[in-house]
């Protein structure tokens, strides 16, 4: 044997695992990669597979597609290497649990894979010492990401009580507009964007006028002439009146303009927490932080005050019997039972009162012996997507005619002929869920009339709402089907929009000038 022949045969195969966090850490993906590559090659390890995760957070597995890939690789079987290289402990992950970091690395060794931190001062060799020190790694990891929640939190906190806005679409009647770091006004922000500058703040102002008019005749509607909130949407369909979505007006969407506090000109934050990746609660009133009068109101606190007393009345007549009695009509009439339809049913209470009244949506329904059953969500659910469908069409039709470009649908495939040189087609994709209850969307392509571009909707959880957009070009789909999650890798979610004006302006014509 030679001499190269020996050394080829002591080098070992090994795969890399780089992750780039969102809070923009000292390394990238691609300074990890050169200082794994620089161990590696000391170490005698020939690098085979790399697994990378851009932008995704070390909280939990979830979103960290690369990561689950590797461990489905090493528990399958299909790992064809024996060493995985990973910068340091807190790349591997800042996981809350540090049991649950050790728990992967424990799924790796099992299948008789090592893992290498390359940038750390101890050897991953087993030793007590070795576990020790990733011990308290671990927990240094996942402590950092507590206090640097805690940190992001009470500077949330301090940003709201100054009187800038934090995160959330405006409304109807509103506009969030972006200010210098000397609360110099720079311009609106449309649906959908965001600040770029760090030092940028956004506050809201009040929006066109013909839009506050119908906010303040909603407050008079209710307050004076005692219309319903489901009456007073019925009303503006009527009048062909959109809201800032471009939807039809419901009973959910009044009572939400009737109790948010935006429109006397106050700044709400803490509502609801999602902290560290972890299950999303409703806070009580007293933990709400708060800056009254800071933004331009639109309504008269009085008269915001008077629709408020309206609803708590209306709330507080029901006994616990009544809302249960109620509930259980409500279900035999309709099947099925859900936060929307409760919300939409006149002569109700709100969802969030069964919620806050008996401790939870589901135990109210357990309370009637409903089982909120998977397939009857499903009906209604497709029910409302079958509805949804040409209403997104007719404005998808209606936009493109008034930046002047020729749109139709074609009677045989359903495609949008856009100035007959585009074809497209809209699917609408519903919010399913994984066994380990993670959101998932399947779309499914017309592999016979293979459109130009492929417009899909994914709906959000509730599947009542529009969550995003993908606008996905016929070259680059390879298969019939994909499976979406929240978070996707980049050759997927450099596709993703927040709205469809991407689309719309493939459609826009431009005058051309014309020669002398």
């Amino acid at each position: 044997m030679t001499i190269g022949s020996e050394e080829t045969s002591r080098r070992r195969r090994g795969a890399m695992y780089v992750r780039m966090s969102t809070d923009h850490q000292k390394y990238s993906t691609e300074n990890q990669a050169d200082a794994i590559r620089e161990y590696a090659e000391r170490f005698a390890i020939d690098i085979v597979r790399t697994y990378t995760d851009s932008g995704k957070s070390g909280l939990s597995i979830d979103g960290r597609e690369a990561l689950q890939s590797l461990i489905a690789d090493v528990q399958s079987g299909a790992a064809d290497f024996t060493t995985i290289l990973v910068l340091d402990v807190t790349r591997w992950g800042r996981f809350q649990d540090a049991d649950e970091s050790a728990y992967y690395e424990y799924m790796c060794r099992r299948a008789g894979i090592d893992v290498h931190y390359v940038a750390e001062q101890f050897e991953n060799d087993g030793s007590p010492v070795s576990t020790i020190v990733k011990g308290v790694k671990r927990a240094m990891a996942g402590e950092y990401s507590r206090e640097l929640s805690g940190k992001v939190f009470a500077g949330q906190c301090r940003l709201i009580e100054m009187g800038f806005r934090q995160g959330g679409p405006a409304g109807f009647g509103l506009r969030r507009v972006l200010l210098d770091e000397q609360r110099n006004p720079k311009g609106e922000l449309k649906r959908g964007e965001h600040k770029s500058l760090q030092t940028d703040r956004v506050v809201l102002v009040a929006g066109p006028e013909d839009e506050v008019v119908i906010v303040k005749w909603i407050y008079k509607a209710f307050t004076e002439e005692g219309l319903r909130e489901s009456e007073i949407a019925a009303r503006l369909n009527q009048r062909s009146v959109k809201t800032d979505l471009g939807r039809n007006w419901t009973r959910g969407v009044v009572h939400g303009i009737l109790t948010n506090e935006k429109y006397i000109g106050n700044n709400v934050f803490n509502r609801r927490s999602f902290k560290l990746k972890k299950r999303r609660v409703e806070n009580d009133p007293d933990m709400w932080v708060r800056a009254d009068g800071v933004f331009e109101a639109i309504i008269e606190p009085r008269h915001f005050y008077t629709a408020q007393g309206i609803i708590r009345e209306r709330n507080r007549k029901f006994t616990d019997t009544d809302m249960l009695t109620r509930l259980k009509a409500l279900h035999e009439r309709q099947g099925w039972l859900s936060g929307i339809l409760i919300d939409e049913t006149d002569d109700m209470p709100s969802s969030a009162v069964y919620a806050y009244r008996f401790g939870g949506l589901t135990q109210a329904y357990k309370l009637i012996g409903y089982d909120p059953g998977r397939d009857l969500t499903f009906i209604a659910d497709n029910r409302h997507i079958r509805q949804m469908h040409p209403e997104i069409i007719a404005d998808v039709l209606n936009q493109i005619g008034q930046l002047g470009g020729k749109i139709r649908v074609d009677e045989q495939t359903d495609f949008l002929i856009v100035n007959e040189e585009i074809k497209a087609s809209l699917v609408i994709s519903r919010c399913g869920q994984s066994a380990s209850g993670k959101n998932r969307w399947q779309i499914r392509f017309d592999a016979g009339l293979m459109p130009d571009i492929t417009i899909v909707v994914r709906m959000a959880a509730n599947n009542r709402d529009v969550f995003d957009y993908y606008l996905i070009p016929a070259i680059d789909i390879e298969t019939p089907k994909i499976r979406l999650a929240d978070n996707n890798h980049l050759a997927l979610d450099a596709y993703r929009f927040d709205d469809l004006e991407s689309f719309f302006l493939m459609a826009e014509r431009a005058d051309l000038p014309v020669a002398a």
